[in-house]
């Protein structure tokens, strides 16, 4: 012990890995005590931690104070002893890898514990191999070269040079997209493109796409070793993020965050900030923090390592337990709060529409993928200004307008949330007062991305979600939005195949075909004695 103490006190050269009476220090110990030794060096050559494990392995402190940036190198370098003289292994890249090393070193312990080979190992900047490190030769400890400073500042500048330099205002976050299934290649690649919209909608910018053909895994999602990969590259391309193409457990998130200290963030995640980000009004705002508490909830489990874990009933309760009971009843209270209000506001919508109700009009809902151009349908019908924008998730709030027909016709024509994929729970029981907008409908306009490659699956989605509530046996007309951009042939098989409508949401020429649709869907007697009419849009921009 007082050997491994004196350690901490001595210095190395700067300009050489390790000199060679620190490495026969160190392995004279190792082979002493049968355990591996090791030591961590800063770039001025001191002594910042000495190390000590098993025959196998050593045990690392925590080294979070010397990473002051996720896109540079720790500044510290690992150099241990091996016992059995092999090489540098699997656990001494992870830690190379995770805690952004200088690099790491291995000093083969001799049977007459003198110092032999030394086997090095650094991080490289990114490259067309994707090889996350380079293992050099193996030398003796007498034959290191006097270049360590020069070799570092050399890399640090390679990293730097390799990575997209940011735009001047540029703060968005950089991310890692990640999808792992056992799924096809096509499937897997139409994921993890939509993942890259709702992240672009989110405001984050993609810097790389990784996706692994394999069972999930349980605990970390992804093979620890692709894992490893994924770090390295993050760190080479300057992202803060990963964001992974599936909703995360909270065994999972913890396991991650334990793993890296870069910001882990799920499909709900990404969704719920879409949906903060979008909402403006006072019911928006709180259904979307009702979600996101929700989700946060079954999370609220991890515990801070200075405070007390002691348990036992009264008078043995450390503080760490009642920390964390407290985040957990506030938490419920605020939810309890939000739900109620949720319910008054569902009250108040309830009052709107028993108004409509009694003029008599029909009700006609559009419903559909997000980003399917459900809003600038509206818009265009009924000559309104709702928001519309060539992002996910655009509009939030159902929006309500008069649309009349050219017989003197009118209904009420509502643009609902628009639904996604594996929607979040959370969301659907936040949103559950705007969905029920959908119960009081006469007739759904189903809109489809006529130009989309994946709009049967974006069909299927969304008749998953009004079967979810238990809306998949009114009536629905099936609208083709964007014919413009579709080929005609491609065009006229979905129109077969769904029975579907083409149109162009931007073109007011193509609404004709739609007009007799839902007036033949809502009138049919009426829409059947006059067919022969000439038939002219009219419009009236009015808001409900």
């Amino acid at each position: 012990m007082r050997r491994l103490e004196r350690l901490a006190n001595r210095r190395t050269v700067a300009q050489r890995i390790i000199g060679p009476e620190l490495a026969r220090a160190l392995t004279e110990i190792s082979f002493e005590i049968q355990r591996q030794v090791g030591v961590l060096i800063d770039r001025g050559g001191h002594i910042r931690a000495v190390v000590v494990g098993d025959a196998r392995s050593v045990f690392l402190p925590d080294l979070s104070e010397y990473r002051p940036g996720r896109d540079r190198l720790c500044g510290l370098r690992l150099v241990h002893t091996h016992l059995n003289h092999e090489p540098l292994n699997d656990e001494d890249l992870t830690d190379l890898a995770l805690l952004r090393l200088d690099l790491v070193a291995a000093v083969e312990v001799l049977e007459t514990g003198l110092p032999g080979k030394v086997s090095v190992a650094h991080l490289l900047p990114n490259n067309v191999n994707e090889n996350p490190w380079s293992v050099l030769p193996s030398v003796s400890v007498h034959d290191l070269a006097d270049d360590f400073p020069d070799m570092i500042n050399a890399l640090e500048e390679e990293l730097a040079r390799h990575r997209t330099p940011r735009p001047a205002g540029d703060h968005r976050d950089r991310a890692i997209l990640v999808h792992v299934s056992t799924d096809s290649a096509m499937v897997a690649e139409d994921s993890v493109g939509e993942l890259r919209e709702l992240v672009r909608s989110a405001g984050i910018e993609v810097v790389h796409e990784i996706i692994q053909r394999r069972p999930i895994d349980p605990k970390f999602v992804m093979g620890q070793g692709k894992l490893k990969f994924t770090l390295v590259k993050a760190m080479q391309l300057g992202a803060e993020a990963l964001v992974f193409d599936l909703n995360l457990s909270p065994a999972q998130v913890q396991a991650l965050a334990n793993f890296t200290d870069l910001k882990v963030l799920d499909r709900t995640q990404i969704i719920l900030d879409i949906f903060a980000q979008r909402a403006e009004t006072r019911e928006g705002k709180i259904q979307v923090e009702l979600a996101q508490l929700r989700y946060l909830l079954p999370r609220l489990s991890e515990k801070h390592t200075a405070l007390s874990r002691l348990t036992g009933g009264i008078g043995g309760r450390g503080p760490g337990e009642t920390k964390l009971e407290i985040n957990r009843r506030r938490v419920q209270d605020r939810i309890a709060r939000l739900e109620r209000e949720v319910v008054q506001l569902g009250e108040r919508r309830h009052l709107r529409r028993a108004q409509r109700e009694r003029q008599g009009l029909p009700i006609v809902s559009i419903v559909g993928y997000t980003n399917v151009g459900k809003s600038t349908l509206l818009n265009n019908l009924t000559e309104s200004d709702v928001t519309s924008e060539n992002v996910l998730f655009a509009t939030l709030n159902p929006v309500s307008r008069r649309w009349r027909f050219p017989r003197e016709h009118q209904v009420i024509i509502t643009d609902t949330v628009g639904f996604i994929r594996n929607l979040p729970k959370e969301l659907m029981a936040a949103f559950r007062t705007t969905l029920e907008e959908l119960d009081h409908a006469d007739l759904l306009l189903h809109v489809l991305d006529a130009s989309s490659q994946d709009v049967d699956g974006q069909a299927a989605a969304v008749r998953t979600v009004l079967r979810e509530l238990e809306l998949d046996s009114k009536p629905a007309v099936i609208v083709l939005n964007k014919a413009d951009q579709c080929d005609p042939d491609v065009l006229a098989g979905l129109s077969d195949r769904y029975h579907g409508i083409p149109v162009c949401a931007l073109d007011r020429r193509t609404f004709g075909p739609l007009i007799e649709a839902v007036e033949q869907a809502l009138w049919s007697a009426t829409a059947a004695a006059g067919v022969g009419e000439s038939r002219e849009l009219g419009t009236v921009n009015g808001e409900w």
